[in-house]
Parts: structure tokens; sequence; C-alpha cells
């Protein structure tokens, strides 16, 4: 029986995905670098380390990883801070509080930085429903790795086996099943360059889940 439900963060819980293109794009182009949008897409489900890593193989950046990260984590902050029409994705906080009023442990695992979960989860008033905050920043791999996903299931209150992942990302839904856990994936407008197709379960709108429904996953 399911006990413990993982969430991705960007693109599950809150769409701040426009807001880091926004930051990425502004640097990239600082940087004097051509980051072609499809290049850009097989970076979803990076940490912002692992992204300036995977960039500084590719384009002659003369930046240490430390300070492109500030710089990046500056512009996105700034970003956020000035979008007003920021919200939660549709129906996401229903099934949240749906899961935590039945008594299923929430964890998120994302590979965002802590202040960035962080600044998410207080705008939103999230932590009261989350046990652990999980943040990919931690891990020297990035998904499609599976650590972040390994080490959530570890520190929850069941047993693998008893835990389900919700990603929306190619590298996400990589990482839960290498992970052996359950995956769910949420086919949301925003993930429509993403492959699912490893997923257990793809769902187009969170309606479609809730307490009675991933019990019997």
């Amino acid at each position: 029986m399911i006990q413990t439900v993982i969430f991705d963060m960007d693109g599950v819980i809150v769409d701040t995905e426009p807001v880091h293109s926004y930051a990425y794009f502004q640097h990239f182009a600082e940087l004097n670098i051509n980051v072609t949008p499809e290049m850009f897409t097989t970076f979803m489900g990076f940490s912002t380390r692992n992204t300036f890593q995977k960039l500084k193989e590719l384009f002659p950046i003369d930046q240490e990883v430390e300070d492109l990260i500030q710089r990046k984590r500056d512009l996105f902050n700034d970003a956020f801070d000035n979008k007003q029409d920021l919200t939660l994705l549709d129906g996401v906080e229903k099934l949240i509080k749906d899961l935590h009023a039945n008594g299923i442990e929430l964890i998120v695992a994302s590979s965002a930085s802590k202040v960035t979960i962080d600044r998410v989860f207080k705008r939103f008033g999230l932590y009261q429903y989350f046990s652990h905050i999980v943040s990919g920043e931690d891990f020297p791999n990035s998904k499609p790795h599976p650590a972040i996903f390994e080490f959530s299931a570890d520190i929850s209150i069941s047993p693998k086996e008893n835990c389900i992942v919700i990603e929306d990302s190619t590298n996400g839904v990589i990482a839960a099943k290498a992970a052996g856990i359950f995956c769910v994936g949420y086919n949301s407008e925003h993930s429509k360059m993403q492959d699912l197709s490893l997923a257990d379960v793809v769902v187009n709108h969170f309606d479609e889940l809730n307490f009675e429904k991933i019990l019997k996953y």
C-alpha cells in the first residue's frame, strides 16, 4: 500500500520553468554562448550546477561554476520576485491537501536549489504538508541519476515499494525508474517536449489523482 508520495517541484507543483528559462537565456546572452532551445530541453531535471558543468564542456566559458550558479540565481530571484502571476499548477494543491489529510507522507525531491524551493514553499504555504525537502544541489549527479529518489525513499517512513514519484520530465522519470520506484508521469502543457513513456502511469491533469486512486498503485 502506498504510504509516501515523492513530488518533483518544477513543472509538477509550480511552473517556475519559464522563470528559470528566462534567467538562463539572459545568462547565456551575457556569456555570449548559443544554447538552442533543443539543447536546453536536454537539461530539464538537471541541477544548476550540473547544467553549468555540462555547458563548460560544450562552450569556452572562463568563469568558475560557483560564479555561474550565483549569477543565474540572482537573475532567477529578480524575475521570481517580480512575477505576479506565478501560481500552483491546476489541481495540485487539492491533491496535496487530500493526500496529507489521509495520512500520506509527502516529500519533495527537486533539482532546484534549497533557496529556490524555500521561496516557492514560503510563497504558497507548502511546508505544513511535507515531511522532507530534498534538493538536487546536495547530490553530485542530477536526474536521470537515481540518487535523489533513492535518498528520498531511504528517509521516508515507507519501504521503496510503498512509495511513488510524480514527475513531468524525461530525466525525472528515468531517475524514478532507475531507483526502482513506481512513477506517475504528469503530462502537463509545460512538458510537451518531454518523453514520459517509461512512467508506469501517465496523467494529463491532477484531477485524475486522489488518495483512493493512489492507494491502488
